[in-house]
């Protein structure tokens, strides 16, 4: 009988539900707990991060991170893996990237600057029921608010910005579900892992995303249930035309999400702890963080070192196309 995995994390968390949902499709045992406070010095120590999730693997390894984590696991269940090899692999791992280091600043967003929202993330994270006025002065939501500074959403210009992003992708991903099963084609990827990670911890969860996503049913459906129905089966679009869904990330990625990501790899490279580029017609302040150069990185590496030469000629003219060789193309 194969051992069971231990995801340790929060319901309320991006990463966590996207680690979740990816051992669903995996069909991998495991149990989801919270990061108890009687566990958290150990969970810690043993996976050199205070952040969640973290992954206790039947060998007794303690990992966190979820895209190493998704490559593990894919060489594990080669026939249920989550980003294919090849070409087609550069596709899912770039519209990973951009879900999970660009659109977790709209979570953030939507939780921090929504007194209603708020109030009910605190009271889910403490148990404590508190009041709008207390749920503004939380020492949490402080915490939450400067995490909106850190990733650009402080401006009432870039809030209703990254409202209209994240609405937009939600639009893109209602009409894809008309004609495949997943955001990539019939079968789930990385891709629909973090997807469904913001809607299960953040969208459907919070009062004021949760009231916006109404307008889309077929995205509600996929995320409470059809979404976990997969038998093993299905095909991916193939690359470089992959789906429509993936061409609008794509378009983001090249508008915003690009200029962030090459600020930020600047700015580390220089030793500075803030940078300002242009985001959707402003000039927006982010603070320089390591792990999306890392994760950038990540990319870069896996054209180098996993692909053929002819798939990277490919990978290369792909992106060149889509404006973003600089980002992505070693």
């Amino acid at each position: 009988m194969e051992r069971e995995y231990i995801l340790y994390g929060g319901d309320l968390s991006y990463f966590s539900r996207k680690l979740q949902a990816a051992l669903r499709f995996y069909g991998a045992p495991f149990r989801f707990e919270r990061k108890a406070p009687e566990l958290r010095e150990t969970i810690e120590k043993r996976s050199g991060t205070h952040q969640v999730p973290v992954l206790l693997t039947p060998e007794n390894w303690m990992i966190a991170d979820t895209t190493p984590l998704i490559a593990l696991l894919d060489g594990r269940y080669p026939f249920r893996r989550l980003v294919p090899a090849g070409a087609l692999g550069v596709l899912v791992h770039v519209v990973e990237e951009v879900l999970d280091e660009w659109l977790a600043r709209v979570m953030v967003h939507y939780r921090w600057h929504y007194a209603e929202s708020t109030r009910h993330a605190v009271k889910r994270m403490t148990g404590r029921e508190i009041s709008l006025a207390q749920a503004a002065e939380a020492q949490i939501a402080n915490w939450g608010r400067r995490a909106c500074r850190a990733t650009g959403t402080e401006s009432e210009h870039q809030q209703k910005a990254a409202e209209e992003e994240y609405q937009s992708i939600l639009g893109a991903l209602e009409s894809q579900l008309e004609t495949t099963r997943y955001a990539l084609g019939d079968r789930p990827t990385a891709v629909d892992a973090v997807l469904l990670g913001g809607l299960r911890a953040h969208i459907d969860e919070d009062p004021t995303p949760k009231a916006m996503l109404q307008a889309y049913p077929r995205v509600i459906d996929w995320g409470e249930e059809a979404a976990d129905r997969w038998d093993g089966g299905g095909e991916l679009a193939p690359f470089p035309e992959s789906t429509p869904f993936a061409e609008h990330v794509f378009e983001i990625a090249r508008e915003a999400y690009r200029p962030f990501v090459l600020g930020n790899a600047t700015a580390l490279a220089r030793g500075e702890k803030a940078f300002v580029v242009p985001t959707y017609g402003e000039e927006t302040s982010y603070l320089a963080r390591p792990y999306p150069e890392q994760s950038r990185q990540l990319i870069l590496e896996r054209i180098r070192n996993q692909l053929t030469a002819e798939e990277r000629d490919a990978v290369a003219r792909w992106l060149e196309e889509r404006g973003l060789a600089d980002a992505f193309l070693p």
